[in-house]
């Protein structure tokens, strides 16, 4: 019981973090321009804030260990609160200088949070089930902190305007619970079998499915951002949807895809996981091709359509399986591996996306088809390499 309200007050914190993440960043980028900040300005500071992300988040994974784990955490969260807090009193302001450094900061310390949930749940619990979780957990209320400020942005509550200052002042609110649940989590004392310790490359390369699971993150994160980085521009410009529409459509795929996530989990993940890589990935891959081939606006559409709703169901089975590998000492230090992966896909996949957008909308369906060729082949290599594994281990036994 102790360890399933451990596990439950971890998912509530993520929760009013990721609320808090919806709200924010969702409107960050808007907040910096009308405080006059340029396009290019803008640009250059989330990139500066990235790329320090990617090397505190390598440091944390090779210093921290896991029982400090949760520590680091509140200290980073404490200071996340107060720098938001200072944000909103930098909001129109002319101190160019110090709004730069406080959205650096600001975008360095969600970055460390989002990557080290997982890891600190681990010190209570690990399995396919929980990983799902922690991934649908932020999804879902990422996506309600963005229908928060969509519906209420530009309108007057009690005589009180509602504008990108007050969405980071309420979105701070929810960070400030997150914190106070942080506080009150225990997590259990670690053994010295799960004590954290870095992960090497030895042990990665004597895992052939580990190799194959990091390819197949960078690969798979690549594909998907070259057919959706510019999700907001493709659809304003290429579909003429407004910006209120395009908004929309995207806040409610993203919600009827966390409720499906939700549901697949539980009732409609098949029993064979080739089954289930094919309705993640081959549908989504067909859709694509056909996109590419009829350069049809409405197919086109359909495409974007179920990437987004079938992109949050069965981690479960793509991804946990293989993170859950590892002993709980090197999970901080994976996960780490995992996102720098992940972020360097993303770079790539918007890069090629934006080279593609210039030449057309079904080249950068076309493209992404390509690169999804690799991740289906490597997604249905690594289910056989695990099944032989499964079955080697049943004959040893």
């Amino acid at each position: 019981m102790k360890k399933i309200k451990n596990e439950n007050q971890i998912l509530i914190m993520l929760a009013f973090f990721s609320i808090s993440v919806g709200l924010w960043g969702n409107f960050r980028q808007l907040w910096l321009q009308d405080n006059n900040f340029a396009v290019t300005n803008i640009s250059n500071i989330l990139s500066i804030g990235t790329l320090i992300s990617v090397v505190i988040i390598g440091l944390i994974g090779k210093y921290v260990k896991l029982d400090k784990l949760k520590n680091t955490l509140v200290i980073v969260l404490l200071v996340k609160f107060i720098n938001m807090f200072w944000l909103c009193f930098l909001n129109n302001t002319s101190s160019v200088g110090q709004i730069k450094l406080s959205i650096i900061i600001d975008i360095v310390t969600e970055y460390i949070i989002i990557t080290s949930i997982y890891p600190l749940i681990t010190t209570i619990v690990k399995t396919g089930t929980i990983y799902s979780k922690r991934r649908l957990t932020e999804y879902l209320f990422r996506d309600v902190g963005i229908l928060f400020g969509g519906v209420f942005i530009g309108k007057s509550i009690a005589g009180i305007l509602i504008n990108y200052n007050a969405c980071l002042f309420i979105a701070n609110i929810f960070l400030m619970f997150s914190l106070f649940i942080l506080l009150n989590i225990k997590v259990n004392r670690a053994t010295d079998n799960d004590k954290h310790e870095e992960i090497s490359s030895k042990y990665i390369f004597k895992d052939r499915l580990l190799i194959l699971y990091l390819i197949y993150n960078l690969i798979g994160t690549i594909a998907m951002s070259t057919a959706l980085g510019l999700k907001m521009l493709t659809l304003t410009n290429y579909f003429n949807f407004s910006d209120s529409v395009a908004t929309n459509y995207l806040l409610v795929i993203g919600l009827l895809a966390d409720i499906f996530g939700i549901i697949a989990l539980k009732y409609l993940t098949p029993k064979n996981d080739y089954l289930t890589i094919t309705i993640k990935f081959g549908i989504r891959f067909l859709g694509y091709i056909v996109a590419f081939i009829s350069n049809n606006i409405a197919i086109t559409l359909i495409a974007i359509t179920w990437s987004i709703f079938i992109s949050t169901a069965y981690e479960n089975i793509c991804d946990a399986v293989y993170i859950n590998r590892l002993e709980n000492k090197y999970q901080l230090s994976f996960s780490n591996i995992c996102h720098i992966t992940r972020f360097l896909g993303e770079a790539i996949g918007v890069f090629l996306c934006g080279i593609m957008y210039e030449k057309g909308l079904r080249y950068m369906f076309g493209l992404s088809a390509l690169f999804m060729i690799f991740q289906i082949s490597l997604s249905y290599y690594m289910i056989y390499l695990r099944k032989r594994e499964k079955k080697h281990h049943k004959q040893m036994i």
